[in-house]
């Protein structure tokens, strides 16, 4: 999709479609919807003013109405996008209301698509605080982005619904204004990118996607933004004795893949990067396919099985972006990938085997695999001088249990890192709900013969016992570990979004790490 940003009146603007915002200004528990477009152009005001006084339209987030040849437009129509109420607007609605507008216009065959940016201060401060236009530009940039795409890869009768234009219609404002828009599009573009890289990853089939395809993808990803990349297998695994990851991996024909991208931020002539600056390590699980290994799993559901990367594609995403956006701290993406495989070399329940810290681990479970190679992932980061660690997993079916398919879960023995990242998530919109990992619940993991079990004595609180079960390889450095198992696959379509992966971690990753960019 060509998206591109113009200063141009909206009314003005020739485009088959062109999409405006409204949201519902009503005050009060029971009063009756009151809706107001978010435009200050008068004539795009009035061409909606009939049907938003009509009551047919509500303003819900994600519906919308479709008005033709719209009086007093250039536009052969008028598509009204609801972001529901005023008051509770933020640039999250943006990004969905942008995704609506692309996804309504789809199935119409529509092919150039504008959309009128949102001006908050078309409204009265009473109906809403207003949000910054760089955050409201890279907001609807992603949305419209994320909402092009598209999962049926591999279908013969394949139909071509893509987007071919978005125009982004802002009006003639100050220079300042225009700048700052102009930067929230420049990201935008940027983000989006880097989480349809990532959707693209997890949406591959696990006979496509193997550990080495990984490392192939992840090199040439690196290659393309200026990382320095190295991808490591079986050799180098047993060099740096990680046992715990091996033992995951040699059960399967595909060789492992060890993944690491470095990230060196550009100093300015004359500058010395600080001996105490930090070095962000993101470390993601790479299971291109889990069967469960001896602890087979059941078959219905299996084949979705493919996304047990999603952890690793967000830390590649987000190393995507950051090489990009350039952030003045170092950051090392760390990705351990292998198949969890049934065979005759597979690990066995009752094994004990030794990770990379030289900590043992009995093997209840080997569907539990997922925290055996973050455990020489988080680590390894470790070594390589990493002072703040964040992992992402599809870890926990027990997490989706707890927490559903809204939000994801988040474990942190850092209060200062946590409230940094609970910060970046009111600019990426995902949404995380934090669990506990206090000490007390290392009980759970305690083995008899060995260090620790690679699972919870019992079923319950299983989503902790794997948080705590890392917690144990990253010692006193700040982390945040992520269990995204119940968000990184949608299920179903939204108005804003097809079914099918999500890329989530992405957004917030990055934000995460700018946070302590100077």
């Amino acid at each position: 999709m060509d998206t591109k940003l113009l200063f141009h009146d909206a009314a003005g603007f020739q485009a088959p479609m062109l999409a405006v915002f409204a949201v519902d200004i009503a005050i009060g528990k029971d009063a009756e919807p009151l809706l107001a477009p978010l435009t200050t152009s008068d004539a795009v005001t009035n061409a909606a003013a009939k049907v938003l006084a009509s009551g047919e339209f509500k303003g819900t987030l994600g519906e919308t109405l479709l008005l033709h040849a719209p009086n007093g437009l250039k536009a052969e129509r008028l598509l009204i996008v609801g972001l529901g109420k005023a008051k509770d607007l933020s640039v999250d609605e943006v990004r969905k209301g942008a995704g609506v507008a692309v996804r309504a216009a789809k199935p119409l065959g529509v092919r150039e698509v504008a959309i009128a940016f949102p001006e908050d201060h078309a409204l009265s401060d009473e109906h809403l605080d207003s949000l910054p236009c760089t955050l409201m530009s890279r907001a609807l940039v992603e949305g419209a982005e994320l909402a092009e795409m598209d999962w049926d890869t591999y279908r013969s009768d394949r139909k071509d619904r893509s987007i071919r234009t978005l125009s982004v219609i802002a009006n003639e404002a100050e220079k300042s204004s225009r700048d700052e828009i102009q930067v929230g599009f420049d990201e935008g573009l940027v983000v989006a990118a880097a989480q349809n890289f990532t959707r693209s990853l997890v949406n591959e089939p696990g006979n496509v996607l193997t550990p080495t395809e990984l490392g192939k993808r992840a090199a040439a990803m690196c290659a393309e933004v200026g990382l320095k990349c190295e991808v490591h297998s079986t050799k180098k695994l047993h060099e740096l004795k990680m046992g715990a990851f091996w033992a995951v991996a040699q059960g399967s024909e595909e060789p492992p893949a060890l993944i690491v991208m470095t990230y060196e931020p550009q100093l300015g002539k004359g500058q010395v990067a600080a001996t105490n600056a930090p070095v962000f390590g993101l470390v993601g699980k790479g299971i291109t396919f889990d069967t469960g290994g001896i602890s087979i799993k059941p078959a219905d559901g299996m084949e979705k099985m493919k996304y047990d990367m999603a952890g690793a594609g967000a830390m590649i995403g987000a190393m995507r972006a950051i090489a990009q956006l350039k952030p003045k701290v170092k950051v090392i993406g760390v990705v351990c990938s292998a198949e969890n495989m049934p065979d005759g070399k597979a690990f066995k329940p009752g094994d004990v085997v030794t990770a990379m810290s030289g900590k043992t681990i009995e093997v209840v479970n080997t569907d539990a695999e997922g925290r055996l190679v973050l455990a020489d992932g988080l680590h390894f980061a470790k070594t390589l001088g990493c002072t703040h660690l964040i992992n992402a997993a599809t870890l926990t079916g027990a997490c989706v249990v707890a927490l559903g398919i809204l939000n994801a879960g988040l474990f942190t023995n850092d209060e200062s890192t946590w409230e940094k990242f609970q910060e970046a998530t009111k600019i990426s919109g995902e949404k995380f709900w934090r669990l506990p990992c206090t000490e007390d619940y290392k009980d759970q993991i305690k083995s008899q013969i060995a260090d620790m079990m690679n699972t919870g004595k019992n079923r319950w609180g299983g989503a902790i016992s794997a948080a705590m079960f890392l917690k144990e390889f990253v010692g006193e450095t700040p982390w945040v570990h992520l269990d995204i198992a119940g968000c990184a696959w949608n299920d179903e379509s939204k108005p804003w979004v097809a079914n099918g992966p999500s890329g989530i971690g992405v957004r917030s990753i990055l934000e995460w790490v700018r946070s302590y960019s100077a």
